[in-house]
Order: structure tokens, then C-alpha cells, then sequence
């Protein structure tokens, strides 16, 4: 497996040869590729599907043509972790292409159903199958046990509703407090209602079964058409945010949002300086955010999240609730560039230490491992790679760009505590084939690692006058 240290530049990128190679290497005897050491092949294998992802981004579909002819016969998805990742970069490629044939494209995916069923099971085995889901609860969990001490009504607001597990853990954990379980209200968010009628009933079972008064408020929204009056937040309980995995979804609304120049953005930017201390154009003037070095995707330009104004509006509603805790995991890689190129290459790396750590611990021929692969890392490739505009969900960003955005929207980070780090430092002590995975600690945050790649982040955050 090709281990990436960790940089996002474009100098350490597999892209950085694009605009002096002339051709895919290989593709008149891409057969020798099977005779090299696999850590040689691996590469050979990042640079060929990097080298067509060139033709394509260039629109020279007859060269994109040849190298995905000749990168099929090299990958499969159930050889080695750089095999089975470039099958799935090689059908987003091609499934890029293929929508500028709408009719075409239609045609091949009419009858292409993906059941809710499906998508619940597949979030299911990824929580069993890799630790970081387990992981992320925890720290999660721990910061809002911890804020919420001496509290006697409790509100929780889950933004992605699902999977019990998170909330069940909390549970327990509140039902142990020396002073005794709080009143505890958790509303559920998710665009499915059988979901969250599966979630009510597996919590009110397990609050009866440790005798903690409980209610559950189901909100049938998808996040970015949530109606904040719709949480209920009554005065007197103490509210904490939870958000695994969901916030940068709502960055794809922003692509049908008015522009920089229209009344929304002006009011945003007025908005955003008024819940600072400093007035907005003091970040702007700083030379760090200095408006000449500032591109359309830099990562720390207030300019840039300024853009984002149903993010901002979102995040701005939150904190006009004053939630005690916010609690936030993200993907650790940047996936949200304009640039096609730059986007395949952050992908190549993150999504490469994911199929490496699944095939440190789940044997190849596994059908949940496959289907984890498919249904979760291929389709997200495919959005990242093969989608545009709000169709491309899939917009993950790195903690530096989300602390900047919760700040400009009023937050103050809490730092993550030690009990909770080593909370789940013993989750991975408990299972041996765990050894790959580390957290470690940055800047009050949590980075939940395969060996030295951050791949998740946990951060918290509470409310700020």
C-alpha cells in the first residue's frame, strides 16, 4: 500500500506529472505491470488512473478511452487494497463521462435502486467492520457527558438519526451519574420516517430498561430543509449537538444559492462580522487571510466560507439555540476543490488508507467487506469524482476549515478532555487486530488515525456571546 505522509500540496500529489506526461504509463504493455514488487505496482497503478483522470478532466475522451480500456484489465474489486480502490476510481471516470450523454446515462441507470434499508445496513457494517464510527461516538459521547454535569433536563438534537448505537452508549453512561439520570429528550433527525419509528423504539426501550425518564422527538427533514422551530428547544434544558458525519453535506445547497455580489451574501458577511469581536474586514486584512493570495479554495479564507451562506445560516441558527455543547466529526480531507484533479488526488490517499485498513483486519473474500467497499467508499468516490454542482454531496473538508467556520458563526472551541481520548484508546486496546489505528491529540481536538494519516476528526464547541 502507498503510504501518503500526510500533505496535501500539489508537489506531493500523484498529479504533479500531469502536464509533462505524455501518455498513461503503460498502455501498450500494461501486462508488465504484473511482474513489478507490489509496493511498485501499487504506484504504477496511482499513476495510471491519475494519468486518465488528466484525460478526462482535459476532455480527450479518446486517450481517457484507451487508459480505462487497459487500467480494467489491472484492477478487480477483490484483488489487493490498490486494485480493488482503482476499480472504483475507474468507474467514476467513467461514469464522469458518461453524463455528458444525458440520454445515455439515464438509459444505464434507470433501473438503479438504492433501498434506505440498504444504506442503513451498509453504515451498520462499517461501524463493525472499521472502528471509526465506535470511536468517534465515544469522544463524542464523553464531551457531552461531561458538559452536561449536575444537568436535570438534558435535550439532545442528533442530526443524522440512524443507528442507535451512539445513543444507547449515552444512555447508559447518563443512567450511571452519581446524582441520578437527568430527564432526557432526544430529537431525532432523518428524511425517512420508518427510520426514525425503528430509532424511537429501540431508545424508549432502553431508557425503560435503565429507568431514565425519556422522550424521543422524531423530525422527518433532510438537513438542509430543516426547520429549526421544529427541535422544540424549551427553556430550561441544557442542549447538546451532535453531528457525525453530516455537516458538510449542507455545502452542495450552496451551488443554488444566489452569488457573492446578491442581497443574501451581504447580509451573510454583515451577519458573520457582527458575531465577532473583530469586525469581518480585520480577518480579511490579516495577512494570513490577505485577499490577494486568496483563491477560490483556500482553505482558510473567510472570503471563501463566506460563500457558503446556508452553511453560515445553518450553523447561525444553532448557535442562536445557545447549545452547551456542539460536538463535530468530520472526514479529515479536503474533497470540496473546484479542480477535478486536485479532488482525485486528495481522494486517491484518503480513500486509499481506507481500503488499507479494511485489509489489515476483514479477509478479502468477505461479502461485507465487498459490500462496504461498494455501497459506501465506490459510491462516495463516484460523487466526488463524477459529480458536479449539488449533486456533488460529498464535500469533505479538514478541521482547519471547519474551526474557521464555526468560529466566524459564533462558537468557541471546548477542548476534548483526556477521559474521552482514553476512552477510546481502550476500545482499541480491546480488539488485537485494531493495531494500525491511533488518536491522537490536536489543538484541543481529536484525529482518529490509520497509522499516521488522519482520517476523522472530533472536535467540540459550545455556544458564545
Amino acid at each position: 500500500m502507498v503510504k501518503d505522509e500526510g500533505s496535501s500540496s500539489a508537489a506531493s500529489s500523484p498529479l504533479q506529472f500531469f502536464p509533462v506526461l505524455p501518455q498513461p504509463p503503460g498502455v501498450c504493455s500494461p501486462y508488465t505491470w504484473l511482474t513489478e514488487p507490489s509496493e511498485e505496482r501499487g504506484l504504477y497503478l496511482i499513476r495510471f488512473i491519475s494519468a486518465c483522470a488528466y484525460y478526462v478532466a482535459a476532455g480527450s475522451l479518446e486517450n481517457a478511452n484507451i487508459g480505462l480500456e487497459q487500467i480494467s484489465h489491472l484492477t478487480s474489486p477483490d484483488g489487493d487494497p490498490i486494485q480493488r480502490m482503482v476499480a472504483y476510481f475507474t468507474e467514476a471516470l467513467a461514469d464522469r463521462v458518461l453524463r455528458s450523454w444525458p440520454g445515455l446515462y439515464k438509459a444505464l441507470n434507470s433501473t438503479k435502486i438504492v433501498s434506505v434499508d440498504e444504506e442503513i445496513l451498509v453504515q451498520r457494517l462499517f461501524y463493525e467492520l472499521c472502528p471509526f464510527l465506535k470511536l468517534a461516538y465515544a469522544i463524542t459521547n464523553q464531551a457531552i457527558f461531561e458538559a452536561m454535569e449536575g444537568e436535570k433536563m438534558i435535550h439532545i438534537v442528533d442530526l443524522n438519526s440512524s443507528q442507535p448505537a451512539q445513543m444507547i452508549d449515552l444512555l447508559q453512561t447518563l443512567s450511571a451519574r452519581p446524582e441520578g439520570p437527568p430527564h432526557l429528550r432526544i430529537t431525532g433527525i432523518h428524511e425517512h420516517k420508518d427510520v426514525l419509528e425503528q430509532m424511537s423504539l429501540r431508545l424508549t426501550e432502553e431508557a425503560e430498561k435503565l429507568d431514565i425518564p425519556f422522550q424521543f422527538n422524531p423530525v422527518v427533514s433532510k438537513l438542509e430543509n430543516l426547520d429549526i422551530g421544529s427541535l422544540r428547544v424549551k427553556s430550561g434544558e441544557a442542549l447538546a449537538v451532535s453531528s457525525v458525519l453530516q455537516l458538510h453535506s449542507l455545502l452542495a445547497t450552496d451551488d443554488e444559492m444566489p452569488g457573492k455580489n446578491s442581497p443574501l451574501m451581504s447580509a451573510h458577511l454583515h451577519k458573520l462580522s457582527l458575531m465577532n469581536q473583530r469586525p469581518l474586514k480585520d480577518w480579511l486584512e490579516k495577512d494570513s487571510f490577505s485577499l490577494l493570495r486568496m483563491s477560490p479554495d483556500s482553505a482558510l479564507s473567510p472570503l471563501s466560507l463566506s460563500a457558503s451562506p446556508r452553511m453560515g445560516s445553518f450553523l447561525s441558527a444553532l448557535w442562536d439555540l445557545s447549545p452547551k455543547v456542539m460536538v463535530v466529526t468530520e472526514q479529515e480531507s479536503n474533497h470540496n476543490s473546484y479542480n477535478l484533479l486536485e479532488r482525485i488526488s486528495e481522494a486517491l490517499f484518503y480513500y486509499g488508507a481506507l481500503f488499507d485498513c479494511l485489509d489489515s483486519t476483514v479477509p478479502r473474500t468477505l461479502v461485507e467487506r465487498q459490500k462496504v467497499e461498494k455501497m459506501l467508499f465506490g459510491e462516495e468516490i463516484k460523487n466526488i469524482v463524477a459529480c458536479e454542482r449539488f449533486e456533488r454531496t460529498k464535500r469533505h473538508e479538514k478541521l482547519e476549515k471547519w474551526s474557521l467556520r464555526l468560529e466566524l458563526a459564533g462558537f468557541s472551541k471546548v477542548p476534548l478532555s483526556y477521559q474521552g481520548m482514553m476512552q477510546a484508546t481502550r476500545l482499541l486496546r480491546q480488539s488485537h487486530v485494531f493495531g494500525g489505528y491511533k488518536i491522537i491529540e490536536e489543538k484541543g481536538c481529536s484525529m482518529i488515525c490509520w497509522h499516521d494519516r488522519p482520517l476523522f476528526s472530533v472536535s467540540a464547541w459550545r455556544f458564545k456571546r
